[in-house]
């Protein structure tokens, strides 16, 4: 089946969130008390709420996306080309930027989106973020009263599943078993808040998310039986 999926009808993607705050204490009282009691069942006795804040990021609730990284396939005649493009910075801004690339560009009955663990966190994220922000969802993201197989989401981890509903994949190893160059090579997913809070560094988090893009599309490359993207027919927009 996937091999009927027109890739030019794909918009792959990867976000990177941090912490709403830079630390715990900059949280208001009420919200304190919110995070101590989201995160007690992960925490258990071995961390305090305070020495938890660092991995706010994975909520919603307590996190912000500082990065959303697209890819999406071109082709003129034998042609073929993969561009990327980040929106980065502050979060309201780059979620509009992203709202417009969908209903600009993907917004047809046949565009998908495609993430890795994307129907677990990447677009739930950005849907949540988006009314936080009180901003209407695209189409794409609105999947009030959808079924299932009406959702416009790819996900490659559902993919490599096999219906196999209890395992997971990380992307890195995705790739390495399936022969891919790996996109870790600097940093990774619980380094992202340091960078960002720390070294004020948005370009290495870019740099990052744009290699999982990358990766994405190859593994369904890779999954279709078709040849990888090589150096030349990669370019940044």
């Amino acid at each position: 089946m996937i091999k009927k999926i027109a890739l030019r009808n794909l918009l792959f993607l990867d976000i990177e969130t941090v912490p709403e705050n830079a630390s715990f204490e900059e949280l208001s009282e009420e919200k304190k008390k919110l995070w101590e009691q989201k995160t007690q069942y992960q925490r258990k006795e071995e961390f305090t709420a305070r020495e938890f804040y660092d991995r706010a990021g994975i909520w919603a609730e307590f996190g912000k996306i500082v990065c959303i990284s697209v890819g999406y396939f071109s082709f003129k005649g034998e042609e073929r080309r993969f561009r990327t493009k980040s929106f980065s910075g502050e979060e309201k801004p780059l979620l509009e930027e992203f709202k417009n690339l969908l209903e600009n560009h993907f917004e047809r009955p046949q565009h998908l989106l495609c993430a890795h663990n994307g129907k677990e966190f990447d677009f739930p994220f950005i849907a949540r973020r988006m009314l936080i922000h009180n901003m209407e969802l695209p189409v794409k993201l609105n999947l009030f009263g959808k079924k299932p197989w009406e959702v416009p989401h790819l996900d490659t981890l559902e993919l490599w599943k096999f219906g196999d509903y209890k395992h997971y994949t990380s992307l890195k190893l995705l790739c390495n078993v399936l022969g891919i160059p790996s996109p870790k090579d600097d940093i990774d997913g619980a380094e992202v808040r340091d960078v960002f809070y720390e070294e004020k560094n948005l370009d290495r988090i870019v740099s990052y998310c744009e290699k999982d893009v990358l990766a994405i599309a190859q593994v369904i490359l890779k999954l279709r039986q078709e040849l990888l993207l090589t150096e030349a027919e990669i370019l940044s927009v």
